[in-house]
């Protein structure tokens, strides 16, 4: 069966599945995965050098904010 964000088994009833995924030099690039919704990656443009960092309301799993921080430049 596949599983929420591709995991390798189901999350408990009420718990939010995510992945993370770093990248790999300047050749792949990291993603976040939400509750089976691609919150950042490559394709959606929205990942830059150094930290990706996804906002999510705990509660409710709805998304607030994205953003990166280049921690090479400071």
């Amino acid at each position: 069966p596949r599983h929420k964000c591709g995991n390798q088994k189901s999350c408990p009833q009420n718990y939010f599945a995510f992945k993370i995924i770093s990248g790999a030099a300047n050749v792949v690039g990291p993603s976040i995965c939400f509750n089976d919704i691609i919150l950042m990656s490559s394709v959606k443009n929205n990942i830059g050098r150094g930290l990706n960092i996804a906002l999510v309301n705990g509660t409710n799993g709805e998304l607030l904010t994205t953003d990166s921080f280049d921690m090479y430049s400071g």
